[in-house]
Order: structure tokens, then sequence, then C-alpha cells
């Protein structure tokens, strides 16, 4: 079956409920890039009427996420995936529909092939840049994902 934004946004209603009342949405995704949205609503405001930054999160997480599930499936093989850090720069009030963009594909490429070759787990540092509607830049987010290969030591 092969993954799509509209599957993986049925995905979130199931399995990561929160992003999607927030309002977490896939809009494109292929082998070099995951574009994800997600507008700023009252359920997903903080205090000074933007987007609260955990909210922006979630969408940045998973669209450096989703291209990775895609990358694994594409592999054939079992891999098991973890964010283990990450760091997020808030440049500018996050207000109507933000989006979110990774263009981490190769470095996914990369690291999957090499974990498959060595039979070691590897770290990749993907990043997801959101932007409002102007094209500006409101935060970027660095997420740390730990791949392995199951069964492998």
């Amino acid at each position: 079956m092969k993954i799509s934004p509209s599957k993986l946004n049925m995905f979130t209603l199931f399995k990561l409920p929160s992003a999607y009342f927030c309002g977490v949405r896939a809009k494109v995704l292929n082998d070099q890039q995951c574009i994800t949205t997600v507008k700023h609503r009252w359920i997903n405001q903080n205090p000074f009427k933007s987007m609260f930054w955990a909210v922006q999160g979630m969408a940045a997480e998973f669209s450096t996420g989703a291209m990775m599930l895609i990358k694994i499936r594409g592999s054939g093989k079992k891999v098991s995936m973890l964010v283990i850090s990450n760091t997020a720069k808030f440049i500018k009030k996050a207000t109507g529909r933000i989006t979110f963009v990774c263009n981490d594909g190769d470095k996914i490429d990369h690291a999957l092939a090499e974990a498959i070759k060595t039979g070691e787990g590897q770290t990749i540092w993907l990043e997801s840049v959101a932007t409002n509607k102007e094209g500006e830049v409101v935060s970027t987010f660095k997420f740390e994902w730990s791949i392995k290969v199951k069964g492998s030591k």
C-alpha cells in the first residue's frame, strides 16, 4: 500500500489525535520533500494570539517523520525510528496557515543505506522550515532521528 498525504491524515485521526484535532495535515509527500500545514485557530493558540509552539512542533515533526516512513517502507526492511532530540527557533508569530517543509530526502537515503549495510544504528538530523502565507519564515525545527534495522545487533 502506497503512503499518501490522505492516508497519513487518516492515520493521524486514529494514531495522533491531538495533531489531527489541532489541524495538522500532510499536503505533499514524495522522495525528496514532505509538506505539512496547520492553520492558527482557537484550539491551537497560545495566550499571545499565535499558534502554540507545541502545535508547530507536531507539524514539523510530522513533515520529517512521514518522509522517514516512506523511505523505510521503500527499503523493504524492518527499521525502527525514534526522535532522540530536537531544537527549535521561533522567528515570528505564527498566525494564519503555516506551511512546514522538509527537503531532506537525500539525507534519509544515506543514513538508511548505511544502517542497512552495516547493521549499526544511525542518527540523522532533519530540518523543517515553517513559513506563513507571505513566505516569511516563522520557525525552524530540527529533529535528531535514530534509525536501526530490526534484528541487527
